[in-house]
């Protein structure tokens, strides 16, 4: 039968369908429409099975490499994550707690109880480096570097310091000598700040606990310490506790200028800040999986001729901050399988293309104005009644940082990142030199240069690691040596459009230590 459905539209069968009979001729012209079209969609079904078959083309950034592989673990680091101990956090961030406000404005109050306030707290932080130095036959240099902060006046906005009068700050670290003396000129520091605040960031006496903001940050620098001083590292850490932080990030850009002035060698920052995992009941939102890693992308120092071409070649993604951040991820990876257990993972590092949040600053900015690779740990969501408040419980709200909010078995999971982190860089041959890639002629090929890391010794190999423009992360890699380029210089060149992915080269021993990648720029 051939028919067509129509909808009547009478109140008494309203929505029912009912068949209209079609003339014959209005029939057999449907029939033959529709033999026509089953005929040619038989004929497509055949082309596009045979299209699904067949494998698909690869793109060149594909076809010239592999996806990235995740490095092998070294046995050394996996054991010595083995010894972070969320104890000995747990027991650091108890002791600190105790000397009541560690307000950056209580070092010039002259009538606080015996052993309270922030100047005990920098002197028991040093002699806590001290132990660790001692348990390893003196193996650390522990170090202070104290000066007196003078507050600007107020400016024509009518803004004021956040500093009465000139304070005295105390930071504390310790410095790790590398094994190899070549090497040693290499380092590498990890930071948190000790001192703390409470809801009036001008109270010097206020109860001010500060158990994660940041407590944790400063037990993870000590923890850490006490954990790699165990190694034989080739490269030089410094382990950091600073104050100053509350009162406008003071503390780390003394420092910070200190490590300028005096020519450190510095290669990567690892700042700390409020990685207590905060755990408040109630709160479904909280990941306890995840840590989040920020790093500064262009700065607003950068020379106009400088910035101009990185925005040009859009490669404002692709500073040493964030370069240093990809190394984070991929170090997370490696010591994330099954072979490496210590890091009681699920713990992953979410790169946040931002140098802080909102409304916030932390002291890897101070390093990173000074033109240092930094990043910034903390946890994944924040809860702002356990920071910056005066203890108290209003309308069933308890507020305050307290250290019953922490949870420990996480803070030792960003701990052992950290740790891994460090020694993964500290074994590597450091960061290739002078990176460039060649833009004299339009073609579709990619020639990239470099020079060797300083005192970098023998056995060193290149990687160059690419990702699609639109990635946040490296996607391919191959070795360099698979595509030889430019003779008696290291170069490589690979047959991938330098327009459709962004490129790095990193550096590796043997072992699979590898540096963070180096960005190119452009060389015409």
């Amino acid at each position: 039968m051939c028919g067509r459905r129509v909808e009547t539209e009478d109140s008494a069968s309203q929505g029912i369908w009912a068949t209209v009979a079609d003339s014959p001729f209005n029939c057999l012209l449907k029939r033959t429409y529709m033999n026509l079209i089953s005929a040619e969609t038989l004929v497509l079904g055949f082309a596009l099975g045979a299209s699904l078959a067949s494998p698909a083309q690869k793109l060149d950034y594909e076809a010239a490499g592999q996806p990235l592989q995740t490095e092998r673990a070294d046995p050394a680091i996996a054991a010595a994550l083995t010894k972070i101990s969320p104890e000995a956090m747990h027991a650091t961030i108890e002791r600190l707690l105790a000397f009541g406000s560690r307000s950056t404005l209580s070092s010039m109050e002259t009538d606080l109880p015996a052993g309270t306030g922030i100047l005990p707290a920098g002197d028991w932080i040093h002699s806590q480096f001290e132990a660790i130095s001692k348990a390893c036959g003196g193996c650390l240099e522990v170090k202070d570097d104290i000066f007196v902060y003078t507050p600007p006046a107020p400016d024509t906005t009518g803004r004021t310091s956040r500093y009465a009068k000139p304070t005295k700050l105390h930071n504390v670290y310790a410095v790790l000598r590398g094994s190899d003396p070549a090497q040693a000129k290499r380092m590498y520091l990890i930071t948190g700040h000790y001192d703390t605040r409470n809801t009036d960031i001008m109270d010097a006496r206020g109860a001010a606990p500060g158990a994660n903001d940041d407590s944790s940050g400063t037990a993870i620098s000590l923890e850490t310490a006490r954990v790699l001083s165990g190694m034989k590292l080739p490269a030089t850490l410094v382990f950091v506790a600073v104050a100053g932080e509350e009162q406008g990030l003071n503390g780390s850009h003394h420092l910070a200028e200190l490590a300028k002035s005096e020519g450190w060698q510095l290669e990567g920052v690892l700042n700390n800040d409020i990685v207590g995992g905060d755990t408040t009941p109630g709160e479904t939102l909280q990941s306890k999986s995840l840590v989040r890693v920020f790093s500064q992308g262009v700065l607003s120092t950068m020379p106009a001729a400088e910035l101009r071409a990185t925005l040009l070649t859009g490669a404002e993604n692709d500073t040493p901050s964030r370069e240093l951040a990809r190394q984070v991820l991929a170090v997370a990876r490696t010591y994330s399988e099954a072979d490496a257990k210590p890091m009681q993972l699920p713990l992953k590092p979410v790169m946040e293309l931002r140098l802080d949040r909102y409304l916030r600053g932390g002291d890897h900015s101070s390093f990173s104005a000074e033109g240092f690779p930094a990043v910034r740990f903390t946890e994944w969501r924040e809860n702002f009644n356990h920071q910056h408040q005066n203890v108290r419980t209003e309308g069933g709200v308890e507020y305050g940082d307290l250290m019953k909010f922490n949870d420990f078995n996480y803070m030792a999971r960003v701990a052992r990142l950290n740790a891994a982190t460090l020694a993964t860089l500290a074994n590597s041959p450091g960061a290739p030199l002078n990176v460039k890639v060649v833009t004299k002629a339009l073609d579709n090929n990619t020639t990239l240069t470099w020079e060797a890391p300083l005192a970098a010794g023998a056995g060193v190999q290149y990687e160059v690691v690419w990702r699609e423009t639109a990635a946040t992360d490296w996607q391919y890699t191959a070795e360099a040596t698979r595509y030889p380029g430019k003779e008696g210089v290291l170069s490589a060149t690979l047959p991938v459009s330098k327009d459709n992915v962004f490129f790095g080269v990193r550096a590796c021993d043997g072992k699979g230590h590898c540096s963070q990648a180096v960005a190119p720029v452009p060389e015409r």
